[in-house]
């Protein structure tokens, strides 16, 4: 549901100019969380492709950081959108007053096919994305980035020239130390070519990313191929894929994959899957599974979870969820091994939708 306002905009000029319409649609959602975290890898609002592996990791946690506001605006044959929302932007404490600074999650404008500004990125089916409690579902096998672009939109294909950054680690130096990558030398932006096909069958797209990566003037080409689709089964039923290779690095499993390694380029396998099945009109459950692993760094996560939710009413919704997160990084050094670990989780969530 969403709120409607409509407004005149008028234009002042030398010569009389006629007002031209933009109506305005408020939209968004609140939703509390209470969520509770046993194992040892460390506490996180949603899980995402890092984590550190501790002795103990059991923490109960209430927020309401992730609701989320947009605007969308209609002008003619422009649209533009914004919206925020106050994740990871603590800029209080739980001593007194909880405060989070809101954070841009969108801004673009649309016009004749041209998308111009901050939102997801081409690759990024979001139709495939699981219903769930913790938020973004299984990142960890998911491709999940926004960020700024230039984007050419047919029916059905899409070419895009994204925002580059090179995330990873140098070749050690004469010392053996190793440092994060310069980022100065991303000057060729990423560019995206995806085909999109849809019907009553659900959708498919397939994605091709081109990369250019010029650490320390190292000079890497890479490229790596995506595939997302939302497919419906049996009655309301649906089934979500996504499955993504090669060196695709920051753009999937959401920090379990780097760009480059100690001054290697990075190829990763990710994949995930999520069954929503309808237990009436009101109530439904997902299964879903996410993984990723990498060939240089031998990184290799993944995530699963069962959820139930029930909409009170159209616009009032409540679920639970349990889940486990793990690390099974490969061991590369025996002097310095990396630490395993897993953490199970329960979350009960509220969300009225705007």
């Amino acid at each position: 549901m969403k709120t409607y306002l409509s407004c005149a905009l008028f234009c002042l000029s030398f010569s009389a100019i006629p007002a031209h319409a933009t109506s305005i649609e408020l939209g968004g959602f609140l939703k509390a969380n209470a969520r509770y975290v046993d194992g040892n890898i460390a506490y996180q609002d949603s899980w995402a492709g890092d984590g550190q592996v501790a002795p103990s990791a059991k923490r109960t946690q209430f927020s309401a950081q992730e609701s989320r506001f947009n605007v969308r605006l209609n002008h003619e044959q422009i649209i533009g959108f914004a919206e925020i929302d106050f994740v990871g932007s603590a800029q209080g404490n739980p001593i007194i007053s909880n405060s989070y600074a809101p954070r841009l999650r969108h801004a673009f404008i649309q016009y004749q096919g041209f998308t111009a500004g901050q939102t997801w990125s081409t690759l990024v089916n979001t139709s495939s994305f699981a219903e769930t409690a913790d938020l973004g579902g299984p990142l960890v096998g998911q491709a999940m980035v926004r960020q700024a672009q230039f984007r050419f939109s047919t029916t059905h294909w899409q070419f895009a020239l994204e925002n580059p950054y090179t995330y990873g680690t140098t070749r050690p130096d004469n010392q053996g130390q190793t440092q994060w990558i310069d980022t100065n030398n991303d000057y060729l932006p990423d560019t995206i070519i995806r085909y999109n096909q849809t019907g009553d069958w659900g959708n498919v797209s397939v994605s091709a990313l081109i990369r250019y990566l010029d650490p320390d003037c190292s000079r890497q080409w890479g490229g790596g191929l995506s595939v997302g689709a939302k497919l419906f089964t049996l009655g309301r039923d649906d089934l979500r894929l996504q499955l993504h290779y090669g060196n695709l690095g920051r753009y999937v499993g959401t920090d379990a994959a780097r760009d480059i390694i100690e001054g290697e380029i990075e190829t990763s396998l990710s994949g995930m899957f999520a069954y929503r099945h309808f237990w009436s009109e009101r109530s439904r459950s997902t299964i879903f599974y996410g993984r990723t692993t990498t060939e240089v760094e031998q990184t290799d996560r993944h995530h699963w979870g069962i959820n139930l939710f029930t909409d009170l009413t159209p616009a009032l919704s409540v679920g639970i969820e349990l889940g486990r997160y793990e690390i099974e990084d490969a061991i590369r050094n025996a002097a310095a091994p990396r630490p395993r670990g897993a953490s199970n989780y329960a979350q009960l969530s509220m969300q009225l939708s705007l």
